[in-house]
């Protein structure tokens, strides 16, 4: 049975550097190709399209095989795919100069790699060889850490539409030999372009990492770079079984990309959240902590809803803000309070607590729980976002989880 008229199988298995594989011949750039040409021609209700492992002939990659028909395609190029689409997939023909059919060749050339494959990692757990996962899972803050001091430094936006590394160290103030290798490392990992000694950033680095970009996504994600410094504790925590105090502690650049953090986080969730528990009889709503993101959402989807958000006295102007954008000053306030020593007040249909558990110990939790319970309405509900449940009582269960 065939659910689809085509369905292609393109290698994207990716090797250490100089071992021959597809991708280092190009397939991700013919796979991206494949993809707009099909939804461009309207064939993608016929083609399937699919990313798959070795196929065991890497020296002739990129390698892609249609099916039913079971036509293998070798050295294709992002400059062959509109003749491929076009002759094969829409017309029906295989281009015939980029068929392999040489079976007896393939099938040897496959045979042979595998050996090869078996041999190598024979010889590599016979010499006690930390395992290729193994080794990746250990390095993998290295990519991680590069982009998070490109976001810090801001290099994306300071690229522009091209610069060299000299013009764009004077942007940032940083010395331009350390910034060309931070760049080279990025143009690797695929956040920006080379052409000579201009860099330029690429599509997605553009719409994400720039600042004037309306899908920035730069200032949420500076929460990360700076989770990064409180995770370099981990070892010493572990063995004092508590925080370690790190001196960026309570900067105000921390608590800004904080709340930027939790809205990017919750902005897109909140509406969903709100849909799934609809507004009928919801008049009053007390959002304990966050950004706002879900009073937001209920003040947009209702406009009898009335929101109160409780924080820390210097987080209250960063939510204001965000309220203010959104144009829903009318049904959502923001005020100070302290959670662990105010009252909640009284009435409330809903209130949400919002990524804030996690801060606080057992009993704490027990408290904010105790108090949020004596603060519904009848019939209200509370609703909170974490991975544990502490129960307020035995046999009460007015409380809803959500992802």
């Amino acid at each position: 049975m065939e659910p689809f008229r085509f369905h292609l199988f393109v290698c994207t298995q990716q090797k250490p550097k100089g071992v021959p594989s597809c991708p280092a011949s190009g397939s991700l750039a013919v796979l991206d190709r494949l993809d707009r040409e099909i939804q461009t021609r309207g064939l993608s209700d016929n083609v399937q399209l699919t990313t798959c492992g070795c196929m065991g002939l890497c020296d002739e990659g990129p390698t892609m095989v249609v099916y039913p028909e079971g036509v293998w395609y070798r050295r294709v190029q992002p400059s062959d795919i509109s003749e491929i689409v076009g002759t094969h997939l829409h017309g029906g023909k295989p281009v015939d100069w980029l068929v392999w059919n040489d079976a007896a060749a393939m099938h040897a050339m496959a045979a042979e790699h595998a050996d090869k494959f078996r041999a190598a990692m024979a010889a590599r757990n016979k010499a006690g060889t930390l395992p290729d996962h193994l080794d990746q899972m250990i390095r993998s803050y290295m990519p991680s850490r590069c982009i998070l001091t490109a976001l810090e430094l801001d290099i994306f936006t300071a690229v522009r539409d091209g610069a060299n590394a000299e013009e764009i160290g004077t942007r940032i103030h940083a010395n331009a030999r350390a910034v060309g290798m931070l760049l080279n490392a990025l143009v690797a990992l695929g956040l920006l372009s080379k052409s000579g000694e201009v860099y330029s950033n690429t599509p997605e680095s553009a719409r994400f990492f720039v600042q004037s970009s309306k899908d920035n996504h730069r200032n949420g994600l500076l929460h990360i770079a700076n989770i990064w410094h409180r995770w370099s504790t981990l070892t010493d925590a572990v063995r004092l079984g508590t925080r370690v105090p790190i001196a960026r502690d309570n900067a105000p650049e921390w608590t800004h990309s904080f709340i930027a953090g939790m809205q990017r986080n919750a902005k897109d969730r909140a509406p969903l959240v709100v849909k799934a528990l609809g507004t009928a009889g919801v008049r009053r709503i007390l959002d304990l902590g966050g950004s706002g993101a879900y009073s937001i959402a209920f003040a947009k989807a209702s406009p009898d809803v009335q929101c109160e958000i409780v924080d820390l006295p210097e987080v209250v102007p960063l939510t204001a803000d965000y309220v203010s954008k959104a144009g829903v000053l009318a049904q959502v306030s923001a005020r100070p309070g302290d959670m662990l020593r105010d009252d909640f007040g009284s009435g409330y249909d809903i209130i949400l607590l919002n990524a804030i558990c996690h801060m606080f110990s057992e009993e704490q939790n027990r408290h904010i729980f105790y108090c949020a319970r004596r603060a519904l309405a009848p019939k209200g509900r509370w609703l909170c976002r974490t991975s544990f449940s502490i129960p307020i009582r035995p046999g009460h269960n007015t409380r809803h989880y959500f992802p």
